[in-house]
């Protein structure tokens, strides 16, 4: 099954990979035009009542394809408002083709013909809430026709995701939904028609733009990232990336030998030290009590280093929280037979997963039920980087094409541990990590025709906002 959110994620991932939404339409079109020859014979009397979205764009190009019927179509509202440029092309065409294709412009004057069939294209899968007007008129009098009624993709008013409805919804006799189920169409009593249109199953393997939508005008939240000790560039990298990815505040535990440092890379970041060079089991409790009091998201691992002591502190902190957490670099040793109530983001590289008792591959892709076996073995998400990064949380499994190989400069990792943690304050933690892995190969990639092989990790804190809310460039 798949959610409307979702769906609507997957048509933006068919159109980036080259199969355009007005290529979905018309095989949409012809799906609802297939079910109409099995449910009424050539000759009967059909009526498609059409929204303004791709819903009723849908339906436009299903009455090219029953010529062999007495088919009307009614608009709900004016011509010129029809809401995407595919469906108003559609309307036109019918126009020009001198289909009987009326505009409803008075919902009080509304009056459905005498038809064998309704095809109810008001609404889709994107809207939700109660029916308004005009289409709560119109589905009254739907269903109180003497005519068989078929909906597109899910009944106008009816919840595509729950099933429910909130007020007056189309009782539909039938229904053809496209690509997948959807849940709210589970236990519909009448006849429920999945139609294949085209959408190619790497537009729900590979990440896209679409998955952004999940993000998009949804992030905010506090990081706080405990790293550094041996290394200072890392936690600041980190740091300045959730930043970068909408996060409000950025926080920085480190010790007091290097916080001065890391605090000189940039003055957004707020940097907390403690006593010492290196994170120890002596801190734990402190910085536990800290990240819960303010609902942090934490990164824990950047620049840290691999002393016994630290990975032992890395441990007990994991153990101890219980709140968000990305797991990067040198904390990663902690995560085998870690008991946590802590909600994990885990990001190996080759090396590090291979370590983590995960599969050791040049290429992730060919390895991806073991990756994610392994995410299932640990309770927790996994996003193994390489050429091509797998994310998985033991179910779902989602594989990441962006980015080049001027990203092997390092630093690029930290990136993306801040740009993961930056997202999962608001975002579940898969979506965080399957975002954010996209958004940092996509921000390399907008910089690589200028620096090449000689791109770095700090260049790309200036693309990472257009990697997350600018437009689709490929």
């Amino acid at each position: 099954m798949i959610t409307a959110d979702r769906m609507a994620a997957v048509d933006e991932n068919a159109e980036h990979l080259g199969v355009p939404r007005k290529q979905l339409m018309e095989s949409s079109g012809n799906a609802i035009a297939r079910r109409v020859r099995e449910m009424v014979s050539p000759g009967a009397r059909v009526c498609i009542v059409a929204g303004r979205g791709n819903n009723g764009g849908d339906a436009f190009v299903a009455a090219r394809f029953l010529d062999e019927y007495d088919v009307s179509v009614l608009l709900l509202g004016r011509a010129e408002t029809i809401g995407t440029d595919i469906a108003r092309e559609n309307w036109d065409a019918l126009r020009r083709a001198e289909y009987d294709a009326t505009e409803v412009k008075d919902s009080g004057a509304f009056e459905l013909p005498d038809c064998d069939l309704v095809i109810d294209a008001m609404l889709g899968t994107g809207v939700t809430g109660a029916l308004r007007e005009p289409a709560a008129t119109v589905a009254r009098a739907i269903n109180d026709a003497d005519a068989a009624v078929l909906a597109v993709d899910v009944p106008s008013g009816v919840n595509a995701d729950s099933g429910e409805a909130e007020g007056v919804a189309v009782e539909a006799d039938a229904v053809v939904t496209f690509h997948d189920m959807k849940p709210g169409l589970a236990d519909h009593d009448g006849d429920v028609t999945v139609a294949d249109i085209g959408i190619p199953a790497a537009a729900e393997r590979f990440v896209g733009p679409g998955d952004l939508r999940s993000v998009r005008g949804d992030v905010g939240g506090r990081v706080f990232v405990i790293g550094g000790g041996p290394f200072t560039g890392a936690p600041a990298l980190a740091a300045q990336s959730a930043l970068r990815a909408g996060a409000d505040l950025s926080f920085v535990a480190a010790p007091n030998t290097v916080a001065g440092e890391i605090q000189g890379y940039a003055e957004d970041l707020i940097v907390q030290p403690y006593d010492g060079d290196r994170l120890t089991p002596e801190q734990v409790d402190g910085l536990v009590e800290t990240a819960e009091s303010y609902d942090d998201t934490v990164i824990i691992g950047p620049g840290l280093g691999n002393a016994d002591e630290t990975i032992d502190a890395a441990t007990d902190f994991l153990e101890s929280f219980e709140g968000r957490a990305v797991v990067d670099a040198d904390a990663l040793p902690a995560i085998p037979g870690l008991d946590t109530d802590a909600t994990l983001v885990c990001t190996p590289n080759r090396k590090e997963l291979a370590e983590m008792d995960g599969p050791d591959a040049d290429d992730l892709r060919e390895v991806t039920d073991e990756i994610e076996t392994l995410a299932d073995d640990i309770g927790h998400v996994v996003l193994a980087k390489g050429a091509t990064d797998v994310i998985s949380d033991g179910d779902r499994t989602r594989v990441v094409r962006t980015g080049n190989t001027g990203m092997k400069v390092g630093g690029t990792g930290d990136l993306l541990a801040g740009i993961v943690a930056g997202l999962f304050g608001t975002t579940d933690a898969f979506d965080a990590a399957c975002v954010g892995s996209f958004v940092n190969g996509r921000a390399g990639d907008l910089l690589y025709d200028e620096r090449y092989e000689g791109l770095l990790a700090s260049d790309m804190l200036e693309t990472i906002p257009a990697a997350m809310w600018g437009e689709d460039d490929a």
